[in-house]
């Protein structure tokens, strides 16, 4: 009976997550010319090309992808390293009160990133990072790394300390330990938190519009929503084409390393 009760409450949990999508996705679909200002629940007509093209034609969206794109693959990548390194060092080697390392790098994830905003564009703008690919990188990758951390240090827990004292006894030192011995165990949690973090800042908007202004260095988002302020000009099928358009990537990097992902949540757990 609980089963029944808990995979019925699940298929309902997720046939209401499934219904804005369906809505883009039948939506989207629509001609501009037979769209009248309401949603529609049963498809009409097939015009995704057609408005994805719009899209593409009225904003910088294509850009803003591959602007998004080295955004999330780098910031994602050292991020990912520098938690690997973080919980490596708060885990295996005997550093003191690990317990207040842990809650300083984690603490980041525990702040509104919006108190950020202020001191970031004056940092920025004095160190003439504003508007750079290599400042958004940047910025990305400091706020990546607490979330990476956490799932990094969590699974790194579950490894055994003997292999690393039975390593430690055959002459092998800090750096060997971590490059040929730990960093293999640990590469699921280091898929998951790249999905993760990947994902966060391909979706991210608030830094897109701070810390950018050019179309040559905005990320997706921020495009997206240039569409978005002007739907009245394209209509509402070609913001959503677009948006559809952008979520792509991630639903794909998702399915792709899902093995992945699910096993080293599990491990983390």
């Amino acid at each position: 009976m609980a089963r029944l009760i808990r995979n019925v409450v699940l298929t309902a949990l997720a046939v209401l997550w499934l219904v804005p999508v369906y809505l883009l996705i039948v939506n989207a679909l629509t001609p501009v010319s037979e769209y009248h200002g309401e949603p529609r629940w049963l498809p009409g007509g097939f015009a995704l090309i057609e408005n994805i093209v719009a899209a593409w034609n009225q904003s910088s969206l294509g850009l803003g992808m591959l602007n998004s794109l080295l955004y999330a693959t780098c910031s994602a990548l050292i991020a990912v390293l520098a938690a690997g390194l973080a919980g490596f060092a708060v885990v295996v080697m005997p550093v003191r009160r690990p317990t207040i390392w842990f809650w300083l790098i984690y603490l980041g994830t525990l702040l509104p990133l919006q108190i950020f905003l202020a001191p970031l564009f004056k940092a920025y703008v004095g160190a003439k990072m504003y508007d750079t690919s290599f400042g958004m990188i940047l910025i990305y990758a400091a706020i990546c790394v607490p979330f990476a951390f956490f799932i990094v240090r969590n699974y790194l827990t579950t490894i055994p300390p003997e292999i690393a004292e039975a390593a430690k006894l055959d002459g092998a030192g800090w750096g060997r330990l971590f490059a040929q011995i730990h960093l293999p165990l640990i590469r699921s949690s280091l898929f998951a938190a790249f999905i993760f973090q990947f994902t966060w800042v391909w979706n991210d908007l608030l830094f897109g519009i701070t810390l950018t202004t050019s179309p040559d260095r905005r990320p997706v988002m921020a495009a997206l929503a240039e569409i978005n302020g002007g739907f009245v000009n394209v209509g509402p099928p070609v913001v959503l084409a677009a948006a559809l358009l952008a979520s792509l990537p991630t639903v794909v990097l998702f399915l792709s390393c899902q093995r992945f992902f699910v096993s080293s949540l599990k491990a983390s757990a």
